[in-house]
């Protein structure tokens, strides 16, 4: 129906609904307080909302629906949760193939409009309804309070635990939607072997990042997606449960998505910025499995960890900065020794992975339950094994270290830069030196490496400056053949594919516990502990690269100026 010219106040004038002095009165009133004029005149008391709204539904060329009259299907309702319904004041009336039709008080908002049909999927027809009518129907079909249900339990988490929904992201392709979008961005991430993707909003674009082996590289995406950057996030706070009405505060959720026979766990941030929400969303594989083979330790490494993990007590710190692979590393250990006979208890913050047969549990600060509280309960659980997700202040560190103590094999992790620096960085919390020395069985450091891609692995020449940056002497330089990746498409070209582990081990002899007594200085500590044989990060990182595994370029990268 085409739009009447008129305005909406002649059309009401001339229907008999509101006088001509009437009109006059609502246009001053409008032009004082502002707002839409029919509101004004409702207000007013002219008219009721029953009479304007088939007029303006003329003018307006939209149809008007008693929705007294109408008989809504509960599978219609169903598609709508009530909170979209009561946030946006509508009223879902029928779904028709991929389209439908909702009551809204104004149909022409055009951004409440497209809101609706991307976070739904759907394609929206709107008819007019009055806002009484709507609210009545809201009560009516989704239940007294229902909207504010859901608030409390998104909030409290007191909803009852579902069957998990797992979407296959790489099968729902068949209409275009900002659903369809971001799993496209899901799968194409997966595919390229992202572990994070970083949604970015800044004043002009909306920026997409995957950190592939460690480093972040831009997505190519069409420009028209920075109008689009409110329905992604809502779209992706749907898929994770989070409250899509929030924009001021960060939030956190999980996503389960499958890509094939393979099961993902995808941890999503949001975070409010000056141009938006930002979001993260971390891809964990909910069917990793752990190997000490496939942590890139050497035999000699690998046959000590074996060992340490066998301990009947005491502590074994993994030390490296944030994303070096220190809870893969922990992870595995666990794996190791996760049989029938032990009872095993984690704290962390967060859950990376689910592990069968271990009892894991998240820390929440907000009602007190820090590391230290969750290590004092855990006791009363009788663990033979624990491991604490990371050792951040002193009350943490002096109770995991008496936990060891008292016959428990404790797992953790610092961040420092190297194994020796841990020691002092234990005594700069303020922990006693004969509590380091006497519990603390090892300290491993280590780093993550990104590895030659095998399909463009050419030989060059050393770059003779970088390795002797490394402290490597020109002896071993001399007539060596190194690798490096020229770059092709299987590895974006790049010239990489994959990472692998470099470590640090420092064990705790007789001699290194009588230096921490003595309080040395790390450099000392790390200085005796390779005349006993020690290798340390750039050692190991040198083995990997005459062996053609990586690059010097790589390891200068991962490990700090020695």
């Amino acid at each position: 129906m085409a739009k009447d010219k008129k305005s909406i106040g002649q059309l009401l004038v001339e229907a008999g609904v509101i006088t001509d002095d009437e009109l006059v009165n609502a246009l001053r009133q409008q032009e004082k307080t502002g707002g839409f004029l029919c509101d004004n005149i409702i207000k007013l008391g002219f008219a009721t909302e029953d009479k304007i709204l088939p007029v303006l539904s003329k003018q307006l060329g939209i149809d008007y629906v008693k929705l007294k009259d109408v008989n809504i299907n509960k599978n219609v309702i169903k598609n709508v949760p009530a909170k979209f319904a009561s946030h946006y004041k509508l009223m879902p009336l029928k779904i028709e193939g991929r389209v439908l039709t909702i009551a809204l008080t104004d149909p022409t908002n055009i951004n409440v409009l497209d809101d609706i049909k991307l976070l739904l999927g759907l394609d929206v027809h709107p008819v007019l309804a009055s806002e009484k009518e709507i609210t009545e129907a809201i009560r009516k079909y989704y239940g007294v309070g229902a909207d504010t249900l859901e608030k409390i339990i998104d909030e409290k988490g007191l909803k009852e635990e579902k069957v998990s929904t797992t979407e296959d992201i790489d099968k729902l392709t068949a209409d275009a939607t900002i659903g369809r979008f971001v799993n496209q961005i899901l799968l194409e991430a997966y595919k390229d072997r992202a572990t994070d993707i970083h949604i970015e909003p800044y004043e002009k674009e909306l920026r997409i990042r995957y950190r592939i082996d460690g480093v972040l590289y831009d997505a190519k995406v069409p420009e028209e997606i920075r109008h689009f950057e409110s329905a992604i996030i809502s779209r992706i706070k749907v898929m994770s449960n989070l409250n899509i009405a929030e924009k001021r505060l960060p939030q956190d959720g999980r996503i389960k998505v499958r890509v094939g026979n393979q099961d993902l766990d995808l941890r999503v941030s949001i975070l409010p910025t000056s141009f938006g929400e930002s979001a993260v969303i971390r891809i964990l594989s909910s069917s990793m499995i752990f190997s000490l083979a496939d942590l890139g330790l050497s035999k000699q490494d690998q046959d000590t960890l074996d060992l340490l993990i066998k301990k009947p007590h005491g502590i074994i710190f993994v030390t490296g900065p944030t994303g070096s692979g220190k809870t893969t590393t922990l992870y595995t250990c666990l794996s190791q020794i996760n049989k029938v006979d032990k009872k095993i208890i984690t704290i962390e913050d967060p859950i990376e992975y689910l592990l069968a047969g271990v009892t894991q549990i998240q820390i929440n600060p907000m009602i007190g339950l820090s590391f230290a509280q969750g290590l004092r309960s855990m006791l009363r659980h009788d663990p033979d094994i624990m491991m604490v997700g990371e050792v951040r202040d002193f009350e943490t560190a002096e109770i995991t270290i008496r936990v060891s103590l008292t016959g428990h094999l404790v797992f953790s992790t610092l961040h420092t830069n190297d194994a020796a620096s841990s020691v002092t960085r234990l005594l700069d919390m303020g922990i006693e030196p004969y509590l380091v020395s006497s519990s603390v069985e090892c300290f491993i450091a280590q780093r993550l490496v990104r590895l030659i891609c095998p399909k463009c692995k050419v030989p060059v020449k050393p770059n003779q400056e970088i390795l002797k940056e490394l402290g490597i002497p020109e002896t071993e330089i001399a007539g060596l053949e190194l690798f490096e990746g020229k770059g092709c498409d299987d590895c974006k070209f790049t010239g990489y594919k994959g990472r692998t582990g470099i470590y640090e081990f420092l064990l705790i002899n007789d001699d290194i516990r009588d230096m921490i007594l003595a309080r040395e200085p790390s450099n000392k500590i790390k200085s005796k502990a390779i005349s006993f044989g020690m290798r340390t990060l750039r050692d190991d990182g040198w083995d990997k690269i005459k062996r053609g595994l990586t690059t010097p370029t790589e390891v200068l990268r991962v490990t700090q100026q020695e």
